[in-house]
């Protein structure tokens, strides 16, 4: 089923665009919503006049994203969150956090327009900002854990296995050369 989009559905399409979708997602959740409308002939030319009447207000919304997207040069976003000592986190961090998290940075974004996979573990991951359809910024996502202590502790218990290892080391050293000596 042929469907002109009258808003942005993100994960299929932005508005005034022509998609194809299977005919239930189109009958029962697009059209009956409103945020699309099925694609006839007539439809399609009345598409095809608004664009061309409206191109100038179309190129003034996209410089206006290019400026928003202008925003996040250089930022990164840092989300501590509770860890099992597996290093699984309790839930999951996604575009909602993100968009939180941006608000404590002084940026407002609506988390609808940010695509996150949900990050279940920590580390490093990327999450999208869609101000228009062809203006995207991708933001790099570090989750890492609340708790930090426990990461400390496992730094640290590394870093006295190095230090048991150097004393180990010595010791046998130590050992071989009263041996040479004893002999």
């Amino acid at each position: 089923m042929e469907l002109i989009l009258k808003e942005d559905v993100i994960g299929l399409g932005y508005k005034n665009d022509i998609v194809t979708v299977k005919n239930g997602y189109g009958r029962n959740y697009l059209i009956p919503t409103g945020k699309a409308v099925i694609a006839s002939a007539s439809a399609k030319k009345v598409l095809a006049e608004n664009l061309r009447q409206q191109a100038h207000k179309l190129a003034a919304l996209k410089e206006n994203a290019e400026k928003k997207a202008a925003q996040f040069d250089g930022v990164k976003i840092v989300i501590p969150a509770k860890v099992s000592a597996t290093g699984v986190l309790y839930g999951s961090v996604g575009a909602a956090a993100v968009a939180e998290e941006l608000a404590k940075q002084g940026i407002e974004v609506d988390r609808k327009i940010i695509t996150m996979r949900d990050a279940k573990r920590v580390g490093d991951y990327e999450a999208v900002v869609h101000f228009h359809k062809e203006v995207e910024v991708t933001l790099p996502v570090s989750v890492v854990a609340e708790n930090a202590p426990a990461e400390v502790s496992a730094e640290t218990v590394a870093e006295e296995a190095e230090d048991k290892a150097e004393e180990v080391e010595a010791a046998a050293t130590e050992a071989a050369a009263a041996e040479t000596v004893a002999e």
